[in-house]
């Protein structure tokens, strides 16, 4: 990015599924250059009668398109996860105004978590932990040994590796919102 356009960090974003229960964390940390513009910011948000749980990481207007796309392919497919997670991403692959986005999507219900990326994507992990954004390593890292070693809900495993997250990531605070699918 040039000098008169700083680049925007932000962003942990997390999801797990463990027996039956989705959870899905992000922390509320905008920052532009080395500057922390926003502490609060909401980045998740369940959809299609809060039977599916959506976060994003990257530009935030983007963000918002690619959610209102993906609201309106629920609808048509009938709140089909798989389907409308694939139509959206085709769509977003070749459409000429879409491709220029910049943001992931984290998506998931009670079966089954999804990252859509804007190069065709749609990637169901083996280990039903879901995390993008620029703290989404040390979330991913955090929250498979949680889920290996130690004995919580879904809820807690991705509560907890926010907070570790949180304490080694600089793009990453403390200030979390939660939702759960149970």
């Amino acid at each position: 990015m040039s000098q008169l356009t700083p680049e925007i960090h932000a962003t942990t974003i997390l999801g797990v599924l463990k027996n039956g229960m989705a959870a899905i964390a992000g922390d509320g940390q905008v920052t532009m250059g080395n500057t922390i513009m926003k502490a609060h910011a909401r980045k998740i948000r369940p959809v299609y009668n809060n039977s599916i749980l959506t976060g994003f990481a990257g530009a935030t207007a983007d963000a918002f398109t690619l959610f209102e796309k993906f609201e309106g392919k629920l609808e048509h497919y009938h709140g089909n996860l798989y389907r409308a997670a694939v139509e959206l991403a085709k769509e977003w692959r070749t459409d000429k105004y879409l491709r220029r986005l910049e943001a992931m999507l984290a998506i998931m219900n009670r079966e089954h978590a999804l990252i859509i990326s804007g190069t065709g994507d749609v990637i169901e992990p083996d280990d039903n932990i879901i995390a993008i954004g620029s703290g989404g390593p040390y979330a991913l890292a955090a929250a498979r040994a949680l889920m290996t070693h130690a004995d919580l809900s879904a809820k807690e495993i991705v509560q907890e590796a926010m907070k570790i997250t949180a304490s080694i990531c600089i793009y990453t605070n403390d200030q979390f919102t939660i939702e759960v699918l149970e």
